[in-house]
């Protein structure tokens, strides 16, 4: 797709995007290759291609806001500020991890940049945000939920629930949907029924926004508007930004539902590569952009050497944290 010169343009928000798209795609790709290398353990989903999403929405979030979301995490928690060194060690398993090595790929969690937590389960985080969103508002803080979950989720039970219950009683929090095409290794068109999920959303009468979700400019707007909207009393509002993943549904995955020319075809429009040409077009010589591609492999490059050298978790804090009254074996003493 060919960029024309845009009017107002900021260059240096759109740098900063470029900046988190690159770090975010370059922590993704060391984890892939940790995982290919034996270092990783169990699945990994990637969000290569869906970047802008992540990073156009957490742009307008403070670090006091909240976040929920789902197995394909990585880059909704790097883009709300969590530190990648800590991240890739929770992939890792280590004791340096963000939850200490106990939560790996889909669980990771940040309290200290807002951060709830991937979840496995499809769905789930849509029932925490709002629960978050409640807390929030019977506190009267001053700040929003935002929570990120894939296009197959819509047809689970807590995608109703949750946007319902927030409506009702009119919380603080943005439903951002990645549709990028698959719930899971099938389309969502064809389990789906109806016009989409905005569709619902309106339908329990939460506003709705269509955004390109490759185009960074576009999700960092629309979502800034709609937390404008939020933040000013309008309760819940429903951001549907699509994309396209470029790899399988997890790292093993090598997509073969899908054809390799279909694959190239959405490479040519994925948003890296789309702020990119933007950037170009408005004056950035590409020696600059080069130059914060290597940066962010050369950062996860440190982050993974530096996990692999991380100590194990302690076998006797195995029991610590899994519930809040202590570790199991105490109880009855």
């Amino acid at each position: 797709m060919a960029e024309k010169p845009r009017a107002n343009f900021d260059a240096e928000r759109m740098l900063a995007h470029y900046r988190t798209m690159w770090r975010i795609r370059a922590f993704e790709e060391e984890a892939e290759a940790a995982l290919k290398a034996g270092d990783v353990k169990g699945a990994i989903h990637l969000s290569i291609g869906q970047e802008a999403i992540a990073a156009g929405v957490c742009a307008n979030l403070a670090r006091s806001d909240l976040i929920a979301s789902n197995h394909r995490g990585h880059g909704h928690t790097i883009a709300k500020g969590a530190a990648a060194a800590a991240m890739m060690a929770e992939l890792f398993g280590r004791a340096t991890g963000t939850c200490h090595g106990k939560g790996g790929s889909m669980h990771i969690a940040d309290f200290d940049i807002g951060m709830l937590g991937a979840n496995g389960v499809v769905g789930a985080g849509i029932l925490i945000a709002v629960g978050a969103a409640q807390g929030v508002k019977l506190r009267r803080e001053d700040r929003v939920v935002a929570c990120f979950f894939g296009d197959g989720a819509v047809n689970r039970g807590p995608f109703l629930e949750g946007l319902n219950w927030a409506k009702i009683y009119a919380l603080p929090v943005l439903f951002v949907c990645e549709d990028n095409g698959f719930a899971a290794t099938t389309r969502t068109a064809s389990l789906s029924a109806g016009p989409g999920p905005d569709a619902r959303a309106q339908a329990l009468g939460i506003p709705a926004s269509v955004v390109d979700g490759n185009d960074v400019a576009a999700v960092d707007a629309t979502a800034g508007e709609l937390l404008h909207r939020i933040r000013a009393g309008g309760g819940p509002q429903f951001l549907l930004a699509r994309t396209y993943r470029l790899k399988g549904h997890t790292a093993a995955d090598a997509g073969a539902y899908r054809s390799a020319d279909e694959v190239a075809a959405r490479q040519e429009d994925e948003p890296i590569k789309r702020c990119a040409e933007a950037l170009r077009v408005h004056g950035t010589a590409p020696a600059v952009l080069e130059a914060i591609a290597g940066e962010a492999r050369r950062e996860m490059a440190d982050a993974a050497a530096e996990a692999r050298a991380a100590p194990w978790p302690r076998c006797e804090l195995a029991w610590a944290d899994v519930q809040d009254v202590g570790a199991p074996q105490e109880l009855g003493r």
